[in-house]
């Protein structure tokens, strides 16, 4: 496979057109897209560009938001976001909230960052996408349009993991490649048959992207993936996958 990062990208505000920005960077990597590359977008630009951003002057905290406030040490009114952003509070410690997002995700602080949100100032927190596999979606038809490739688009944020130290590049969003391959009832090389296997291609993309794009000031928040293997029998295109076929289903965590 191939990964090239597209320079240049400005810092993105609300209503800003994510296709013309990525058309930018590729003339500026003198680049082009093909058909079957994956585009892959960090989660907070298309954020920024969808206008997920809150003032936290605007926001007025519960009871239960000073409660959590005050166990995890945080400001009560990012704590209120966290919760509407939320279905459940999982854990909760110093410096962290885990919580099932409304999208099904089990991540901390309900993926509301204040890190490189630049143009709002300290006082503003930025939510996830409402609908990431809609954005994908938007992004993927928007590119076909300009491009004529057939590409997929993923966007990814960075998720901590409960048995191993240390983020990873994860899926939040994706269109036109499937998210979750199922291999079973395939054979291995000895043509014993797969019982169990379950792959989420998707998010080993993500992490391969997010390897380009670093996670301080590097300002590369748009990788392109060429070359990702496209197994028989599995299709890409629209319909092929979604960003929720990755939730383990509640009966199957065990975890909770």
């Amino acid at each position: 496979m191939r990964l090239f990062a597209l320079p240049g990208l400005p810092e993105v505000h609300p209503g800003d057109d994510l296709n013309a920005l990525i058309g930018a960077g590729l003339a500026a990597a003198a680049e082009t897209l093909q058909t079957g590359d994956v585009v892959v977008i960090a989660q907070k630009i298309v954020s920024k560009a969808e206008g997920r951003l809150v003032t936290l002057d605007s926001v007025q905290p519960s009871t239960t938001a000073h409660e959590l406030a005050a166990q995890a040490d945080k400001d009560p009114r990012l704590v209120e976001l966290i919760l509407q952003e939320s279905a459940e509070v999982l854990r909760c410690r110093p410096g962290v909230i885990v919580v099932e997002h409304r999208l099904g995700f089990v991540m901390a602080n309900a993926g509301i960052d204040q890190s490189n949100v630049h143009q709002a100032g300290a006082g503003t927190a930025l939510l996830l996408p409402l609908d990431p596999d809609a954005s994908c979606e938007r992004i993927r038809a928007a590119l076909r349009a300009s491009t004529g490739a057939e590409v997929a688009v993923l966007v990814i944020d960075s998720h901590g993991r409960a048995w191993r130290q240390g983020t990873v590049g994860v899926t939040i969003g994706a269109a036109g490649m499937p998210a979750l391959l199922d291999l079973r009832g395939r054979p291995d090389r000895h043509g014993r048959t797969l019982r169990v296997t379950e792959v989420g291609q998707a998010d080993e993309v993500a992490a391969a992207a997010s390897l380009l794009m670093g996670q301080a000031d590097e300002g590369r928040p748009v990788v392109v993936v060429r070359g990702v293997p496209q197994m028989a029998g599995i299709a890409w295109g629209a319909g092929s996958g979604k960003a929720r076929d990755l939730v383990r289903p509640r009966e199957m965590d065990m975890f909770r």
